[in-house]
């Protein structure tokens, strides 16, 4: 039987990448350190990623350029799972290109692998999209 996988929170993310409180940013750096070089395993979530994107931009002042290049390398690791991890970089890359909520880029990301070009919303973000139409209820 295999050894579970500890599971990164979102505190993790941010320690590390803002070095705010030394102390754990100093544990955090070292945590990836060694899942970067094969050390450890680690498995996060989509939902973590969305709020370590939120938290970045919003409290820490981050622009979209700099949370995509800050992070997508550290989810980019080969020894952390995060389901889904493929439709990442493109959604890093609607975020930043078409300067959209990091969300609305995951929603997109997640019709355009299940081959959906409708979304119901009055979310004028979506009509940036080639492709996606965009109804109001």
């Amino acid at each position: 039987m295999h050894k579970p996988l500890p599971f990164l929170d979102t505190n993790i993310f941010l320690r590390h990448l803002t070095g705010d409180i030394p102390e754990q940013a100093q544990k955090a750096t070292s945590f990836f350190e060694k899942i970067e070089r094969g050390e450890l395993k680690a498995v996060t979530s989509d939902i973590v990623v969305l709020e370590t994107v939120w938290t970045l931009g919003r409290y820490y002042k981050k622009n979209k350029q700099e949370i995509r290049d800050a992070l997508l390398p550290l989810l980019e690791l080969t020894h952390i799972h995060i389901p889904g991890k493929r439709r990442l970089r493109r959604v890093f890359d609607l975020y930043v290109g078409l300067n959209i909520p990091f969300a609305d880029a995951y929603i997109i990301v997640f019709m355009e692998k299940n081959n959906l070009n409708q979304i119901v919303s009055f979310d004028h973000e979506f009509d940036k999209v080639e492709g996606i139409e965009r109804k109001e209820p």
